[in-house]
């Protein structure tokens, strides 16, 4: 992360950084992985996000995996940066193939409990709360959606 900058013109900048990577893996269609992690408190609530860039849903917090990359060290990476929380146990939930941005992406989704407030970076993430599993908010995007299906679907709806 780009911290050197003022977040103030960081967030401004991540938009344009977005609409260039989005453009570029629609071009390219390179192969990329990345993570999600379903957050949840001891009350089995779930964490969702909103970013500064990209679609306005609500998302799960993660990003990209970085070459050589161990799934779960760049989710615990990924939690740590967008809200300072130190992931101590992570469980796999399952790794999904799709297309991103025009891209194939391989997903590996993890679960966590996390028992202190998140603290979004204000820079990536601008806001990040719990919502009741049984009544999520809307709009919820279209991969978060996916993510929490497979995340279900497993049973780990409560910690």
């Amino acid at each position: 992360m780009i911290n050197w900058l003022p977040a103030p013109l960081h967030r401004a900048l991540l938009p344009l950084a977005h609409l260039v990577r989005h453009r570029w893996r629609r071009w390219r269609k390179t192969p990329i992985a990345g993570v999600s992690v379903i957050v949840t408190n001891l009350g089995g609530d779930v964490l969702l996000l909103k970013h500064s860039y990209g679609p306005a849903v609500w998302s799960l917090p993660g990003g990209g995996l970085g070459k050589g990359e161990d799934p779960a060290d760049a989710a615990r990476r990924e939690v740590r940066e967008e809200l300072g929380v130190e992931l101590v146990r992570i469980e796999p939930v399952g790794i999904l193939e799709e297309v991103l941005s025009g891209s194939p992406h391989t997903a590996h989704i993890y679960t966590a409990v996390c028992d202190r407030r998140p603290e979004p970076d204000l820079r990536e993430v601008t806001e990040a709360r719990f919502f009741p599993s049984h009544s999520l908010p809307e709009p919820l995007g279209e991969t978060t959606r996916t993510r929490i299906a497979a995340w279900r679907a497993r049973g780990t709806t409560a910690p």
